[in-house]
């Protein structure tokens, strides 16, 4: 489970890294004006990696509450989706599962949020990094 939920964050993580791209280059106008008027690359290199930063940690703490909450009351959830879509949508007979075990546990819960941190802070340094480096001129050229 834990490679598949770390496949997941993967997919997660390259969501914020184009997304931060598509920013880069929709700010690249921007970028050049700050430059030109005496803003550091350094400066540039960390509004855009607390760009990225903000995204993954407001993302990992959502999962994490939400994914916490829905292990505790799977059982009440799982009823819920049964009262609503009329009963018998998850039928034991058919596929040989007559319950659904979630086992919630603080080290699989630590693991699974310091991977995804950890992945949203590397994933953000390419894009924050280009967003440094663009040449003022070349952001204005055509403009």
């Amino acid at each position: 489970m834990f490679i598949i939920l770390s496949i997941l964050v993967l997919i997660a993580a390259m969501n914020i890294t184009s997304g931060l791209i598509m920013l880069v280059k929709n700010k690249g106008r921007d970028i050049g004006i700050l430059r030109t008027v005496g803003l550091t690359e350094g400066s540039v290199l960390r509004v855009f990696f607390l760009c990225g930063t903000f995204t993954g940690v407001i993302g990992t703490a959502m999962g994490v509450v939400l994914g916490c909450m829905f292990a505790i009351w799977i059982d009440p959830i799982f009823s819920f989706v049964n009262y609503v879509a009329g009963g018998g949508v998850w039928d034991p007979s058919i596929r040989g599962i007559y319950n659904l075990p979630a086992k919630l546990q603080l080290v699989d819960v630590l693991k699974a949020a310091g991977l995804s941190l950890g992945l949203s802070f590397v994933v953000t340094i390419l894009p924050a990094r280009r967003a440094a480096r663009m040449n003022p001129v070349e952001a204005l050229r055509y403009e």
